[in-house]
């Protein structure tokens, strides 16, 4: 199974922005966004490390994160 990364705005349940097309038919997703105003169980977080851990092998995933994070920050409008 592969992944593909794209952007894409939800609002209000409605997909209204992609920025890559989508393959027609069914696909399954995972949503990741920021919710300040909420945490995430260790638990929870341990279930998506071992369900996604193997996907990218031979990363350095505080590198891959740090860059993310700094991509993110470049984007911001203030």
């Amino acid at each position: 199974m592969g992944h593909k990364i794209i952007e894409a705005i939800i609002e209000n349940g409605q997909l209204k922005y992609v920025d890559k097309s989508l393959p027609a038919g069914r696909i399954k997703v995972h949503i990741i966004y920021d919710a300040a105003e909420e945490t995430v169980p260790e638990t929870e977080i341990a279930r998506i490390v071992m369900e996604t851990s193997g996907l990218y092998k031979d990363i350095d995933v505080d590198a891959e994160s740090r860059k993310l994070r700094e991509s993110w920050e470049r984007k911001v409008i203030k």
